[in-house]
């Protein structure tokens, strides 16, 4: 699905920025270009990102608490 219509970034480009090694909003925007025109794709872009580090980092665990 695309998330940032502006720059045509779609949740698995954002996805695959974090497989790559980013491991913050800052770093996924940076590298995809994601929220830097409108913005109106931001929340959900951070929300992406969010689980995307959080499987990243302890896999498909499923966790109580936010990352």
């Amino acid at each position: 699905m695309y998330v940032c219509l502006c720059k045509r970034v779609s949740d698995n480009t954002i996805q695959q920025v974090v497989a790559q090694g980013a491991r913050s909003w800052r770093e996924v925007r940076e590298q995809t270009g994601c929220a830097t025109q409108c913005g109106k794709c931001a929340c959900v872009g951070k929300s992406i990102t969010r689980e995307a580090v959080a499987k990243e980092l302890f896999g498909d665990a499923d966790l109580s608490y936010a990352v």
